[in-house]
Protein backbone atom coordinates (compact mmCIF):
# COMPACT_ATOMS: atom_id res chain seq x y z
CA UNK A 1 0.00 0.00 0.00
CA UNK A 2 2.75 2.28 1.00
CA UNK A 3 3.94 1.64 -3.02
CA UNK A 4 0.79 1.94 -4.07
CA UNK A 5 0.27 5.66 -2.76
CA UNK A 6 4.30 6.85 -3.73
CA UNK A 7 3.53 6.19 -7.40
CA UNK A 8 -0.02 7.74 -6.58
CA UNK A 9 1.82 10.94 -5.15
CA UNK A 10 4.16 10.73 -8.31
CA UNK A 11 1.19 11.36 -11.00
CA UNK A 12 -0.91 13.31 -9.33
CA UNK A 13 1.68 15.72 -6.58
CA UNK A 14 -0.51 17.30 -5.16
CA UNK A 15 -2.50 14.39 -3.25
CA UNK A 16 -0.34 12.70 -0.46
CA UNK A 17 -1.23 10.08 1.32
CA UNK A 18 0.39 8.83 4.27
CA UNK A 19 -0.68 4.81 5.67
CA UNK A 20 -0.55 3.69 9.28
CA UNK A 21 0.28 0.42 10.30
CA UNK A 22 -2.13 -1.53 12.78
CA UNK A 23 -1.91 -5.47 13.90
CA UNK A 24 -2.94 -8.60 13.00
CA UNK A 25 -5.42 -9.13 15.44
CA UNK A 26 -6.67 -5.00 15.39
CA UNK A 27 -7.11 -5.66 11.46
CA UNK A 28 -9.67 -8.39 12.79
CA UNK A 29 -11.00 -6.94 15.99
CA UNK A 30 -10.87 -2.76 16.01
CA UNK A 31 -13.98 -0.93 14.78
CA UNK A 32 -14.37 0.39 11.57
CA UNK A 33 -16.17 2.79 13.03
CA UNK A 34 -13.76 4.30 15.10
CA UNK A 35 -11.13 4.28 12.27
CA UNK A 36 -13.15 5.97 10.08
CA UNK A 37 -13.96 9.01 11.78
CA UNK A 38 -9.73 9.00 11.75
CA UNK A 39 -8.91 8.12 8.54
CA UNK A 40 -10.04 8.76 4.84
CA UNK A 41 -8.79 5.74 3.30
CA UNK A 42 -9.21 1.88 5.28
CA UNK A 43 -7.89 -1.81 4.46
CA UNK A 44 -10.79 -3.96 6.15
CA UNK A 45 -11.59 -7.63 6.95
CA UNK A 46 -14.43 -8.31 5.06
CA UNK A 47 -16.73 -9.68 7.80
CA UNK A 48 -17.03 -6.17 8.88
CA UNK A 49 -18.59 -5.39 5.62
CA UNK A 50 -22.38 -5.61 6.67
CA UNK A 51 -21.37 -3.07 9.59
CA UNK A 52 -19.89 -0.69 7.64
CA UNK A 53 -23.13 -0.58 5.59
CA UNK A 54 -25.38 -0.52 8.38
CA UNK A 55 -23.97 2.43 10.31
CA UNK A 56 -23.09 4.18 7.40
CA UNK A 57 -19.29 4.34 7.80
CA UNK A 58 -17.76 3.79 4.77
CA UNK A 59 -18.96 4.81 1.27
CA UNK A 60 -20.42 2.64 -1.09
CA UNK A 61 -17.78 2.06 -3.99
CA UNK A 62 -20.47 0.72 -6.48
CA UNK A 63 -22.19 4.22 -6.46
CA UNK A 64 -19.09 5.91 -7.16
CA UNK A 65 -17.08 3.91 -10.03
CA UNK A 66 -18.30 3.03 -13.53
CA UNK A 67 -19.89 0.34 -14.43
CA UNK A 68 -17.39 -1.15 -16.58
CA UNK A 69 -14.50 -0.89 -13.77
CA UNK A 70 -17.46 -2.33 -11.00
CA UNK A 71 -17.88 -5.22 -13.76
CA UNK A 72 -14.02 -5.83 -14.49
CA UNK A 73 -13.94 -6.49 -10.36
CA UNK A 74 -16.95 -8.96 -10.78
CA UNK A 75 -15.30 -10.96 -13.16
CA UNK A 76 -11.64 -11.00 -12.29
CA UNK A 77 -12.89 -11.91 -8.80
CA UNK A 78 -10.70 -14.25 -6.86
CA UNK A 79 -12.90 -17.12 -5.33
CA UNK A 80 -15.78 -14.83 -3.79
CA UNK A 81 -13.24 -12.04 -2.94
CA UNK A 82 -15.73 -9.96 -4.43
CA UNK A 83 -18.92 -11.00 -3.40
CA UNK A 84 -17.66 -10.57 0.19
CA UNK A 85 -17.58 -6.92 -0.11
CA UNK A 86 -20.94 -7.27 -1.53
CA UNK A 87 -23.71 -5.85 1.05
CA UNK A 88 -27.18 -4.64 -0.09
CA UNK A 89 -26.26 -5.16 -3.58
CA UNK A 90 -23.63 -2.48 -3.15
CA UNK A 91 -19.36 -3.09 -3.20
CA UNK A 92 -18.37 -1.47 -0.04
CA UNK A 93 -14.35 -1.82 -0.89
CA UNK A 94 -12.61 -2.93 -2.95
CA UNK A 95 -11.07 -6.68 -3.04
CA UNK A 96 -6.97 -5.50 -3.12
CA UNK A 97 -5.90 -8.52 -1.42
CA UNK A 98 -7.05 -12.43 -1.89
CA UNK A 99 -6.36 -15.20 0.73
CA UNK A 100 -7.04 -18.25 2.78
CA UNK A 101 -5.93 -20.87 5.22
CA UNK A 102 -3.20 -22.47 2.09
CA UNK A 103 -0.70 -25.01 2.97
CA UNK A 104 3.12 -24.97 3.52
CA UNK A 105 6.16 -26.68 3.61
CA UNK A 106 10.00 -26.78 3.62
CA UNK A 107 11.03 -28.82 1.57
CA UNK A 108 14.41 -29.13 2.33
CA UNK A 109 13.34 -30.35 5.65
CA UNK A 110 10.63 -33.20 4.03
CA UNK A 111 13.73 -34.23 1.89
CA UNK A 112 16.58 -34.41 4.38
CA UNK A 113 13.72 -36.43 6.59
CA UNK A 114 13.28 -38.81 3.25
CA UNK A 115 9.29 -37.20 3.15
CA UNK A 116 6.72 -36.02 0.77
CA UNK A 117 4.13 -33.05 1.08
CA UNK A 118 1.02 -34.21 2.81
CA UNK A 119 -1.56 -35.31 0.36
CA UNK A 120 -4.60 -36.73 2.52
CA UNK A 121 -5.68 -35.63 6.45
CA UNK A 122 -4.40 -39.42 6.93
CA UNK A 123 -1.23 -38.21 5.81
CA UNK A 124 -1.04 -35.27 7.58
CA UNK A 125 -1.71 -37.02 11.66
CA UNK A 126 1.32 -39.29 10.59
CA UNK A 127 3.29 -36.73 9.49
CA UNK A 128 2.10 -34.69 12.75
CA UNK A 129 3.30 -37.62 15.03
CA UNK A 130 6.58 -36.86 13.89
CA UNK A 131 6.51 -33.50 15.20
CA UNK A 132 7.28 -31.63 12.16
CA UNK A 133 3.91 -29.81 11.23
CA UNK A 134 2.46 -26.73 12.95
CA UNK A 135 -0.46 -24.72 12.60
CA UNK A 136 -2.01 -21.17 13.56
CA UNK A 137 -3.64 -21.63 16.93
CA UNK A 138 -4.93 -18.19 18.12
CA UNK A 139 -8.45 -18.03 18.82
CA UNK A 140 -9.77 -16.31 15.46
CA UNK A 141 -7.55 -18.91 13.40
CA UNK A 142 -8.49 -21.69 15.62
CA UNK A 143 -12.03 -21.02 14.49
CA UNK A 144 -11.61 -20.69 10.91
CA UNK A 145 -9.64 -24.35 11.00
CA UNK A 146 -13.29 -25.39 12.74
CA UNK A 147 -15.43 -23.61 9.98
CA UNK A 148 -12.71 -25.45 7.39
CA UNK A 149 -13.39 -29.11 9.22
CA UNK A 150 -17.50 -28.56 8.93
CA UNK A 151 -17.26 -27.62 5.31
CA UNK A 152 -14.81 -30.19 4.31
CA UNK A 153 -17.65 -33.23 6.40
CA UNK A 154 -20.30 -31.56 3.77
CA UNK A 155 -22.07 -28.73 5.84
CA UNK A 156 -21.47 -25.27 6.06
CA UNK A 157 -21.99 -23.09 9.30
CA UNK A 158 -24.75 -20.65 9.35
CA UNK A 159 -27.48 -22.40 7.83
CA UNK A 160 -30.13 -21.43 10.39
CA UNK A 161 -30.44 -18.75 12.79
CA UNK A 162 -30.38 -20.75 15.59
CA UNK A 163 -27.17 -23.25 15.39
CA UNK A 164 -23.84 -23.07 13.86
CA UNK A 165 -23.53 -26.19 12.98
CA UNK A 166 -25.70 -29.55 13.31
CA UNK A 167 -24.49 -31.02 16.15
CA UNK A 168 -23.45 -34.41 14.28
CA UNK A 169 -21.30 -31.91 12.22
CA UNK A 170 -20.06 -29.90 14.67
CA UNK A 171 -18.64 -33.04 17.01
CA UNK A 172 -16.95 -34.60 14.03
CA UNK A 173 -15.51 -31.21 13.28
CA UNK A 174 -14.21 -30.67 16.88
CA UNK A 175 -13.21 -34.85 17.20
CA UNK A 176 -10.91 -34.53 14.28
CA UNK A 177 -9.40 -30.81 14.76
CA UNK A 178 -8.54 -31.34 18.51
CA UNK A 179 -6.84 -34.82 17.18
CA UNK A 180 -4.29 -32.94 15.13
CA UNK A 181 -4.25 -29.92 17.77
CA UNK A 182 -2.94 -32.68 20.29
CA UNK A 183 0.47 -33.59 18.33
CA UNK A 184 1.51 -29.74 17.71
CA UNK A 185 3.78 -28.00 20.06
CA UNK A 186 1.55 -26.20 22.56
CA UNK A 187 3.62 -22.96 21.30
CA UNK A 188 1.05 -22.88 17.96
CA UNK A 189 -1.99 -21.77 20.03
CA UNK A 190 -0.04 -18.41 20.89
CA UNK A 191 0.72 -17.92 17.44
CA UNK A 192 -0.93 -16.26 14.37
CA UNK A 193 -0.23 -17.40 10.69
CA UNK A 194 2.70 -14.98 10.80
CA UNK A 195 4.47 -15.99 13.49
CA UNK A 196 4.08 -19.73 12.03
CA UNK A 197 5.75 -19.23 8.83
CA UNK A 198 8.38 -16.71 10.77
CA UNK A 199 9.38 -19.96 13.01
CA UNK A 200 9.07 -22.24 9.73
CA UNK A 201 11.63 -19.98 8.18
CA UNK A 202 13.95 -19.19 11.37
CA UNK A 203 14.15 -23.16 12.81
CA UNK A 204 14.54 -26.10 11.09
CA UNK A 205 11.89 -28.14 13.53
CA UNK A 206 8.48 -27.46 10.97
CA UNK A 207 8.50 -28.70 8.07
CA UNK A 208 4.63 -28.22 6.93
CA UNK A 209 1.73 -26.03 7.58
CA UNK A 210 -1.58 -27.89 7.32
CA UNK A 211 -3.85 -24.28 6.96
CA UNK A 212 -2.94 -20.91 7.76
CA UNK A 213 -3.63 -17.43 5.89
CA UNK A 214 -1.37 -17.25 3.10
CA UNK A 215 1.83 -14.63 2.38
CA UNK A 216 3.19 -14.59 -0.71
CA UNK A 217 6.07 -12.89 0.89
CA UNK A 218 7.39 -16.39 2.20
CA UNK A 219 7.52 -17.75 -1.08
CA UNK A 220 9.69 -15.16 -2.66
CA UNK A 221 13.34 -15.50 -2.80
CA UNK A 222 15.43 -13.21 -0.60
CA UNK A 223 12.67 -12.58 1.60
CA UNK A 224 13.40 -14.87 4.16
CA UNK A 225 16.17 -17.15 5.47
CA UNK A 226 14.58 -20.03 4.36
CA UNK A 227 11.90 -20.64 1.88
CA UNK A 228 8.52 -21.68 2.05
CA UNK A 229 6.48 -23.60 -0.96
CA UNK A 230 2.44 -23.40 -0.68
CA UNK A 231 0.27 -25.49 -1.80
CA UNK A 232 -3.83 -26.79 -2.29
CA UNK A 233 -5.02 -27.96 1.00
CA UNK A 234 -5.01 -31.83 1.98
CA UNK A 235 -8.20 -34.10 1.36
CA UNK A 236 -10.52 -35.35 3.75
CA UNK A 237 -12.84 -37.88 2.53
CA UNK A 238 -11.28 -37.63 -1.36
CA UNK A 239 -11.65 -34.20 -1.85
CA UNK A 240 -9.23 -30.93 -1.23
CA UNK A 241 -10.48 -29.69 2.26
CA UNK A 242 -12.69 -26.05 2.18
CA UNK A 243 -10.97 -23.16 3.93
CA UNK A 244 -12.87 -19.71 5.13
CA UNK A 245 -12.12 -16.90 2.83
CA UNK A 246 -9.87 -14.34 4.04
CA UNK A 247 -8.44 -11.83 2.09
CA UNK A 248 -8.25 -7.97 2.92
CA UNK A 249 -10.83 -4.39 0.79
CA UNK A 250 -9.87 -0.94 0.50
CA UNK A 251 -12.77 1.11 1.82
CA UNK A 252 -13.36 4.50 1.96
CA UNK A 253 -14.43 6.36 5.09
CA UNK A 254 -18.21 8.37 4.50
CA UNK A 255 -16.60 11.33 7.11
CA UNK A 256 -13.88 11.68 4.57
CA UNK A 257 -13.31 15.45 3.56
CA UNK A 258 -11.30 14.82 1.07
CA UNK A 259 -13.75 11.60 -1.16
CA UNK A 260 -13.14 12.31 -4.55
CA UNK A 261 -8.93 12.33 -3.96
CA UNK A 262 -9.88 8.48 -1.59
CA UNK A 263 -12.02 7.49 -4.32
CA UNK A 264 -9.54 7.97 -6.95
CA UNK A 265 -6.65 6.18 -5.55
CA UNK A 266 -8.92 3.17 -4.58
CA UNK A 267 -9.98 3.11 -8.23
CA UNK A 268 -5.88 3.43 -8.82
CA UNK A 269 -4.94 0.84 -6.43
CA UNK A 270 -7.78 -2.08 -7.00
CA UNK A 271 -6.91 -1.87 -11.21
CA UNK A 272 -5.71 -4.32 -12.53
CA UNK A 273 -2.60 -2.75 -14.24
CA UNK A 274 -2.03 -1.51 -10.72
CA UNK A 275 -2.75 -5.21 -9.12
CA UNK A 276 -0.56 -7.08 -11.54
CA UNK A 277 2.49 -5.04 -11.23
CA UNK A 278 2.99 -2.03 -8.33
CA UNK A 279 1.11 -4.21 -5.89
CA UNK A 280 2.42 -7.49 -6.62
CA UNK A 281 5.70 -6.47 -7.12
CA UNK A 282 5.97 -4.89 -3.84
CA UNK A 283 5.57 -8.45 -1.71
CA UNK A 284 1.37 -7.34 -2.02
CA UNK A 285 -0.89 -10.57 -2.55
CA UNK A 286 -3.49 -9.31 -5.04
CA UNK A 287 -7.31 -9.06 -5.08
CA UNK A 288 -7.53 -9.47 -9.01
CA UNK A 289 -7.34 -12.65 -10.98
CA UNK A 290 -5.31 -11.30 -13.77
CA UNK A 291 -2.27 -11.26 -11.06
CA UNK A 292 -2.90 -14.83 -9.88
CA UNK A 293 -2.69 -16.21 -13.53
CA UNK A 294 -0.06 -14.19 -14.80
CA UNK A 295 3.32 -16.15 -15.25
CA UNK A 296 5.53 -13.44 -14.53
CA UNK A 297 4.32 -13.24 -10.72
CA UNK A 298 3.86 -16.95 -10.23
CA UNK A 299 7.53 -17.31 -11.46
CA UNK A 300 8.95 -15.13 -8.92
CA UNK A 301 6.64 -16.80 -6.07
CA UNK A 302 7.45 -20.69 -7.06
CA UNK A 303 4.04 -20.81 -8.43
CA UNK A 304 2.19 -19.46 -5.02
CA UNK A 305 -0.74 -17.92 -6.89
CA UNK A 306 -1.32 -21.37 -9.49
CA UNK A 307 -0.78 -23.44 -6.72
CA UNK A 308 -3.18 -21.94 -4.52
CA UNK A 309 -5.78 -20.82 -6.35
CA UNK A 310 -7.74 -24.07 -6.09
CA UNK A 311 -8.70 -22.80 -2.51
CA UNK A 312 -9.81 -19.72 -2.73
CA UNK A 313 -12.01 -20.60 -5.25
CA UNK A 314 -13.57 -23.10 -3.31
CA UNK A 315 -12.94 -21.27 0.28
CA UNK A 316 -16.51 -20.73 2.52
CA UNK A 317 -17.47 -16.93 2.58
CA UNK A 318 -17.99 -16.29 6.28
CA UNK A 319 -21.52 -14.04 7.59
CA UNK A 320 -20.89 -10.44 7.01
CA UNK A 321 -24.08 -9.36 9.11
CA UNK A 322 -23.97 -6.31 11.56
CA UNK A 323 -22.92 -8.34 14.86
CA UNK A 324 -21.31 -11.25 13.22
CA UNK A 325 -18.20 -9.71 14.47
CA UNK A 326 -18.98 -9.89 18.41
CA UNK A 327 -19.81 -13.68 17.57
CA UNK A 328 -15.82 -13.79 16.02
CA UNK A 329 -14.43 -11.77 19.04
CA UNK A 330 -15.57 -14.41 21.35
CA UNK A 331 -16.08 -18.05 19.92
CA UNK A 332 -12.58 -18.30 18.69
CA UNK A 333 -11.89 -18.21 22.35
CA UNK A 334 -14.58 -21.53 23.07
CA UNK A 335 -12.57 -23.67 20.32
CA UNK A 336 -9.46 -22.81 21.57
CA UNK A 337 -10.06 -24.06 24.87
CA UNK A 338 -11.65 -27.19 24.15
CA UNK A 339 -8.33 -27.75 21.75
CA UNK A 340 -6.01 -27.21 24.28
CA UNK A 341 -7.58 -28.56 27.58
CA UNK A 342 -10.61 -31.38 26.00
CA UNK A 343 -14.51 -30.97 27.28
CA UNK A 344 -17.62 -31.88 26.34
CA UNK A 345 -18.46 -31.16 22.27
CA UNK A 346 -21.66 -30.66 22.74
CA UNK A 347 -21.19 -28.11 25.59
CA UNK A 348 -19.45 -26.27 23.06
CA UNK A 349 -21.88 -26.08 20.22
CA UNK A 350 -24.10 -24.88 22.93
CA UNK A 351 -21.41 -22.29 24.15
CA UNK A 352 -20.98 -20.96 20.18
CA UNK A 353 -24.81 -20.90 19.58
CA UNK A 354 -25.57 -18.71 22.65
CA UNK A 355 -23.08 -16.11 20.99
CA UNK A 356 -24.34 -17.13 17.42
CA UNK A 357 -28.14 -15.90 18.80
CA UNK A 358 -26.83 -13.24 20.66
CA UNK A 359 -25.15 -11.69 18.09
CA UNK A 360 -27.90 -12.04 15.42
CA UNK A 361 -29.39 -9.35 18.18
CA UNK A 362 -27.67 -6.23 17.33
CA UNK A 363 -29.23 -4.39 20.82
CA UNK A 364 -27.19 -6.88 22.57
CA UNK A 365 -23.70 -6.81 21.05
Amino acid sequence: MVATAQRFTELYPDVEISWEKRSLQEFADASIEDLAKRFDLLVIDHPWTGFGAATNTIVPLSDHFSSEYIKDQEVNTVGKSYESYVFNNKLWALPIDAATPVAAARLDILEKNGLKVPETFEDLLALAKKGLVAFAGIPVDSLMTFYSFCCSLGEAPFQSQQKVISEETGIKALQMHRELAQLMDPANFNRNPIQVYEAMVNTDEIAYCPFAYGYSNYSRIGYSKNLLHFYDLVKLNDQPMISSLGGTGLAVSAFSENLPEALKYAEFTGSSQVQQNIFADNGGQPGHLQAWKSDRINEITHDYFKNTLPALERAFLRPRYSGHMYFQDHAGDVVRDYLMNGGDEKEVLAAMDALYVKSLNPATV
